[in-house]
């Protein structure tokens, strides 16, 4: 996580770098932000808003078994698929759309795309932009100043940003991808119950405890 957030049991970059679990906006906080948008456009690591909507990083070790969890190794054409099977609303459709179309757009640049300029449109985006990022489907990519405000997050689908780990993640099955991100979780927390590392992944109590091989 790119902050500590309350219940989400997850390493914090802040905490890394401060050595406090309370953030605030000092040279840390201004460091870490800086990595968010820079390592990511490097693709030296994947970043969205993924466990619980906030900041994640995953490592590009993680991050096949991560899009195998989630069964989203897929292709940029692949949107219409998800859409009909129910795995994503239309709104997100839209956008997957959009950026497999066009390729790696800044925030503002995307919702004029996606026609969802409006007050009710930007809520329709970040809805759908939480859904996409949830599925491992779309990751930040850098930062892009399009107004004399704060720099907009500048965003590209994972299958053209990752694609050396989404072919790796297409030979691995979800079984197995769950299994190796337990463990791993296991070796953070070591006392992590079934029902805590499922509810933070997502799974069924049964699934971790599969997992975790109990």
């Amino acid at each position: 996580m790119l902050f500590s957030v309350k219940n989400v049991p997850l390493p914090s970059l802040y905490y890394a770098a401060a050595r406090r679990p309370d953030a605030r906006w000092d040279k840390y906080a201004q460091l870490i932000w800086k990595w968010k948008d820079e390592l990511p456009k490097q693709r030296r690591t994947f970043y969205a808003k993924y466990f619980k909507a906030r900041g994640t990083f995953i490592s590009l070790i993680l991050l096949p078994h991560f899009l195998a969890m989630h069964g989203t190794a897929v292709e940029p054409d692949e949107a219409g698929a998800f859409y009909k099977t129910g795995r994503i609303s239309h709104n997100a459709l839209e956008l997957w759309q959009v950026l497999g179309k066009l390729g790696a757009l800044a925030t503002l640049e995307l919702r004029h795309a996606g026609k969802m300029e409006t007050q009710a449109g930007n809520k329709r985006f970040k809805k759908a932009m939480l859904e996409l990022q949830g599925l491992l489907i779309v990751t930040h990519s850098g930062a892009e100043q399009e107004t004399e405000a704060w720099a907009s997050n500048r965003f590209e689908l994972v299958s053209r940003a990752f694609p050396m780990q989404i072919a790796e993640a297409q030979d691995i099955s979800t079984e197995a991808a769950r299994t190796t991100l337990a463990t791993k979780y296991r070796t953070l927390y070591p006392s992590a119950s079934p029902v805590q590392i499922a509810r933070l992944f997502g799974w069924t109590k049964a699934q971790a405890v599969t997992a975790l091989a109990l």
